[in-house]
């Protein structure tokens, strides 16, 4: 049993302390049997108050920190001023001095404040709330802050963006310790899809477009449909109907990325699910997930997961002939 200490400091938001618990709650086996232990915890063991004003009691303290295979940090407001320069408390910094080396650890939103403030971020990618990022920029120099995406996954360390953000990051857990079969199952239950398109960049606060101008939603939708056929830039923009120019600019305003960024993603997602539902040769995967060749989707499965694809289908299905 995988146990998840989710630390609850003083200010938390109720919502994003409950993702981990619901999400992580909801993966099971095909047995129906859990696959994570998730237990809520203070620094000190002691009640916090949460920004709704409620309090939060809890049965466990830093000794849940000990034991954690995975430490999640929700957000609190309560510390914004590590943005200006404050040291962490010291209770906070004893509590995680005992977290075990090697113990994963993720930020939800400006929990990430929180692991750069500790030194963990420094030298890495992460993530946190758009709104917040040109103050986590100046407060923490060393880190590789992208504020466009929706989470980073550096192995170890994970952060996310704002509130949503954080129920994309918990099911890419499940996803990343169990496969897509059982993260989808509990995006099913939970009623939020497995996975969303883009990133943070789309939801930046920005002057609302005119009804009359087009969207590449349909376009998105159309591609989805088609992902094994070879699918050219100037062939999206004219289901569009738009200029090169203009669908790529709407694309990446609206999506967070480019229009083949977008499509060899979503090719990727496919093809794990083929590997991971079906035994299917790898050159029939490749071309259904339209990559149209073994070597091309064995490129872009090292490239983006670091893995061939007959690596991956053993981990997520490994009673598949190899």
């Amino acid at each position: 049993m995988h146990r998840v200490a989710v630390l609850a400091l003083e200010g938390v938001a109720p919502f994003e302390l409950g993702m981990p618990s619901r999400v992580l709650g909801n993966a099971r086996d095909e047995d129906g049997r859990a696959l994570y232990e998730t237990v809520v915890c203070t620094a000190d063991g002691q009640p916090v108050t949460s920004d709704a004003g409620f309090t939060v009691g809890v049965t466990a303290g830093p000794e849940a920190l000990a034991a954690a295979d995975t430490v999640v940090i929700p957000p609190t407001h309560a510390m914004d001023d590590l943005l200006e320069g404050a040291p962490l408390p010291p209770e906070l910094l004893a509590a995680l001095a005992v977290i075990r080396p090697g113990t994963r650890l993720v930020s939800i939103c400006t929990g990430s404040h929180v692991l750069a403030a500790a030194g963990v971020l420094d030298g890495r990618p992460a993530t946190t709330h758009w709104a917040d990022a040109d103050k986590f920029r100046r407060a923490f120099p060393r880190v590789a802050l992208d504020p466009n995406v929706l989470f980073v996954d550096d192995g170890d360390v994970l952060t996310s963006a704002g509130v949503a953000a954080g129920m994309d990051l918990c099911l890419h857990l499940v996803r990343r310790d169990h496969g897509s079969a059982v993260a989808n199952r509990a995006a099913r239950f939970c009623v939020v899809p497995p996975w969303r398109d883009g990133g943070q960049a789309q939801y930046i606060d920005r002057p609302v477009p005119e009804a009359t101008v087009a969207t590449t939603t349909a376009t998105r939708a159309w591609a989805l449909e088609r992902l094994d056929t070879p699918l050219s830039l100037a062939e999206l923009a004219a289901h569009a109907r738009m200029s090169l120019r203009t669908f790529t600019r709407r694309f990446r305003d609206e999506v967070g990325v480019t229009p083949v960024q977008w499509m060899t993603a979503q090719r990727l997602e496919l093809a794990r699910q083929l590997l991971e539902s079906s035994d299917l040769p790898v050159d029939l995967v490749a071309h259904r997930s339209g990559f149209g060749s073994a070597n091309s989707l064995r490129q872009h499965m090292r490239t983006a997961l670091g893995v061939s694809p007959i690596a991956y289908r053993r981990t997520f299905r490994p009673s598949s002939a190899a």
